[in-house]
């Protein structure tokens, strides 16, 4: 009896004790071994990629953010503000029950087919207005010049990224309605380009929060 209690006691005692020495090393060593390294080596992807403007945070250049003018009472969505480069459709094109507006407690596609008769009808209504919001009275936008990422959804809907195809195209529009020199903003274009990772990987890009941030600068010195 008394050894069966004394064996059961020394058991309990060892499990206790691995289970301090290994909620110590996995649940605070470890933790804080990994977030010193992260901090050390890996600052600005360890903090969320942060992107700040008049040092402030102001997003993140994982993660792509709207630039609608406000909900006017009726309306279900918001339109653009014509005066920013826009990105991608959010999730989906048009309303997405899944997620809109890049909000972020979901994200995903449609994963509609190509021959889906919803999806090719929203590709449509996109390409027109993209062709329509774009077109000003010295630049006609030709259907042919729209990118296929001017009116589709990337496969998460948060891509914070388009093509330099579609920031080219939003020029005319952008320096119009900021009283800008086609020049200036498609020289802001250029200086925000950026190409495949290591020359190989993926296709240059053009970040649109980085864009605007200088685009408003640019406005402001102007």
């Amino acid at each position: 009896m008394n050894n069966s209690v004394t064996n059961t006691l020394r058991l309990l005692g060892a499990g206790l004790r691995a289970l301090l020495v290994l909620s110590l090393v996995t649940g605070v060593i470890y933790p804080l071994v990994v977030t010193g390294v992260a901090q050390a080596l890996f600052t600005d992807q360890a903090n969320g990629s942060e992107i700040k403007a008049d040092g402030k945070v102001v997003g993140s250049s994982l993660i792509g953010q709207s630039y609608n003018l406000p909900l006017k009472k009726g309306e279900e969505s918001a339109s653009p503000d014509l005066k920013w480069f826009q990105g991608r459709p959010q999730n989906g094109l048009g309303t997405n029950s899944v997620n809109t507006q890049y909000a972020l407690i979901l994200s995903g596609a449609t994963n509609r087919s190509g021959d889906n008769a919803e999806l090719i009808a929203w590709v449509k209504a996109a390409k027109a207005a993209v062709i329509k919001d774009n077109s000003t009275p010295d630049h006609k936008v030709e259907a042919s010049e729209v990118p296929a990422d001017a009116v589709t959804s990337s496969g998460s809907g948060l891509d914070p990224d388009i093509s330099p195809a579609y920031a080219d195209l939003q020029v005319y529009r952008v320096a119009e309605k900021n009283h800008l020199s086609v020049a200036q903003v498609r020289k802001l274009v250029d200086d925000h380009t950026e190409g495949r990772t290591l020359g190989f990987i993926g296709e240059s890009r053009v970040n649109v929060l980085e864009l605007n941030i200088a685009l408003r600068d640019l406005i402001a010195n102007t």
